[in-house]
């Protein structure tokens, strides 16, 4: 991978209402889990084992299409998480290491992967910067229906999104771990603010 590459109209259109939908109807959906870098953004997270990956489709059978298609076979480990961004959110400079609440050692994903599930027509603002250091090595605007993937390694950002409407994604960290790191990665949990009794407690 040379920093990054795109693959347009990955899904059917039918795949992806019903995705976004069911995204947006999960009861684990609110106010971002995720650290101050994101900004005004809401979603859920789900961390797993490639052990439970039939766990994470059970419990979620609408990711089993872009997980078939996404997964890289050598990793195992992922944390997966839908990304909604309206008018006035953005996302900070930042490398995504989102599976160090659980192993401070750990470096980052291999690659992370990036299904553009709904981007306005209209949308002005919400492009993905990439920078390997200070070099800037990708301007992404972001299409619907496109599959991104991008060195795990890259400092990234999202511009802030200038006009009403919304930018869905689904993004997957995807982490090739040593046996010891793995032991602290949980098999499977859900991370979210919903005030839910099953969030933050599907820990296995």
């Amino acid at each position: 991978m040379s920093y990054y590459n795109q693959s347009p109209d990955v899904f059917s259109t039918r795949y992806l209402s019903k995705l976004r939908s069911k995204i947006l109807a999960c009861p684990y959906f609110a106010v971002n889990n995720l650290n101050r870098d994101f900004v005004g953004t809401k979603g859920f997270s789900v961390v797993f084992q490639r052990s439970h990956l039939e766990e994470v489709e059970r419990q979620f059978p609408f990711f089993k299409p872009y997980l078939d298609k996404a997964l890289e076979p050598s990793c195992n480990a992922f944390y997966l998480n839908p990304l909604l961004l309206k008018q006035g959110s953005r996302v900070d400079p930042h490398i995504d290491r989102s599976l160090r609440s659980y192993c401070k050692t750990i470096e980052p994903p291999l690659l992370v992967s990036v299904l553009y599930v709904q981007v306005p027509d209209s949308l002005q603002g919400g492009e993905l910067v990439l920078r390997n250091h200070r070099q800037q090595v990708g301007f992404i605007y972001p299409r619907t229906n496109t599959l991104l993937c991008f060195q795990g390694d890259l400092t990234h950002s999202v511009n802030a999104v200038a006009v009403p409407g919304e930018r869905l994604s689904l993004v997957c960290e995807q982490y090739c771990l040593e046996e010891k790191e793995l032991q602290d990665i949980p098999e499977f949990v859900i991370e979210s603010r919903a005030a839910t009794p099953k969030a933050n407690k599907t820990r296995h």
